[in-house]
């Protein structure tokens, strides 16, 4: 998962910027169409808690053999990047993306007590994945993943990810595969959200640290409200995918007092954002990628760099102090490859980069920050 320290730039130049790691994440869809986020507090360091989509690195012991650093495959939708996928969905939150091979449906079939053990074994690496899945007869869901951008951390940042993004619905049917507890005031920002239900993660330990975490569907406006009112933190990739999906998914669920939309709305919901995600677009008179295949290194406009605090205000209502982000490039490491991959040129991301994390996050089309014809830049 990402924290503020991973986005952080270099505090000296490097001569080299470090190669970005596989890794994947997942936009996980509940079966009343709220969205998973996952929220770390770290009681030692000064950092806010932030959130973020469950995922984590690629690892050829448990997904297989991870694409070279000069293959194309590398930032690529592939077999590995969808078995991390699941596995990390797995490790962080409990939740099994799989098919059980009895009955063909979502993965149940063993107790919670189980399903905790062999989520720690997998995490501390003393079963592998795929051993695991075995014994239970399981089948990894992998074609259940839709392919939703590709984000690759911009160079001047020490820890850098090249970060392959899918949605994954839960069945409407289905009830949560892990149990649902009140919530801990403790762990939240002081509002209604009190009131809903959180899956609660066990604290990991493999590095001799403890993480508070836990997990919390709420529907994306919810989200999108909460990180603009600044109460809680989403880094540019996670503010920007959420809020795509915030006009398809639960927009009249505005509170826990909201009805829950019936099951056919629900899949109707679904329909909705799936097309939208799959139909033509056009921006500035040509096409535009499609959000399977869009890879994208965010840009800072203007003298800042990504993370730094100072920036020069590009744009249209755009202090000093805020950086804008472009989408349209995929990074210099994806642009040497000759694939002819390409970012978004529809929207651009503005920020204020603070020291516990992006605040003041939003969106916005790029012509209103940077006029017309600036699709063209």
């Amino acid at each position: 998962m990402s924290t503020a320290a991973d986005h952080a730039p270099s505090k000296k130049p490097m001569k080299t910027p470090p190669i970005p790691k596989p890794s994947s994440s997942v936009l996980l869809i509940s079966p009343t169409n709220q969205i998973l986020l996952l929220h770390r507090v770290r009681t030692s360091s000064s950092f806010a808690s932030a959130h973020v989509f469950p995922g984590g690195a690629l690892s050829p012991e448990h997904d297989g053999p991870v694409p070279d650093v000069d293959d194309p495959a590398r930032h690529q939708d592939g077999p590995a990047y969808r078995m991390a996928a699941i596995r990390e969905t797995f490790e962080e939150c409990g939740i099994l993306l799989a098919t059980s091979k009895k009955t063909g449906k979502l993965f149940t079939d063993v107790s919670d007590e189980e399903r905790e053990e062999g989520r720690r074994a997998v995490h501390g690496g003393t079963v592998k994945f795929g051993e695991l899945l075995e014994r239970w007869e399981a089948l990894p869901n992998t074609e259940g993943l839709i392919p939703f951008t590709r984000w690759i951390t911009p160079p001047n940042v020490p820890k850098r990810f090249s970060t392959q993004m899918y949605i994954y619905f839960l069945p409407i049917t289905s009830v949560s595969p892990t149990k649902a507890q009140k919530s801990s005031p403790s762990t939240l920002p002081s509002s209604d959200l009190a009131e809903e239900d959180e899956i609660v993660i066990p604290n990991p330990t493999h590095d001799g640290g403890i993480e508070h975490t836990a997990a919390r569907f709420l529907p994306p406006n919810k989200w999108i409200d909460l990180a603009r009112q600044n109460r809680i933190i989403l880094f540019p990739p996670q503010f920007f995918l959420t809020l795509l999906l915030a006009p398809y998914l639960c927009p009249s669920v505005t509170g826990p007092s909201s009805p829950i939309p019936s099951p056919s709305k629900l899949q109707m919901e679904r329909e909705k954002l799936t097309h939208f995600l799959s139909a033509p677009r056009m921006y500035d008179g040509a096409p535009e990628v499609s959000f399977a295949e869009a890879c994208i290194s965010p840009i800072v406009l203007g003298k800042g760099e990504y993370g730094q605090k100072d920036q020069d205000g590009v744009g249209s209502g755009v202090d000093k102090h805020t950086a804008v982000l472009a989408l349209d490039k995929p990074g210099k490491e994806v642009e040497a490859m000759g694939q002819g991959r390409k970012g978004l040129r529809e929207w651009v991301v503005t920020t204020k980069f603070k020291g516990e994390g992006p605040r003041d996050v939003d969106v916005r089309r790029r012509e209103d920050v940077l006029g017309r014809g600036a699709g063209k830049l």
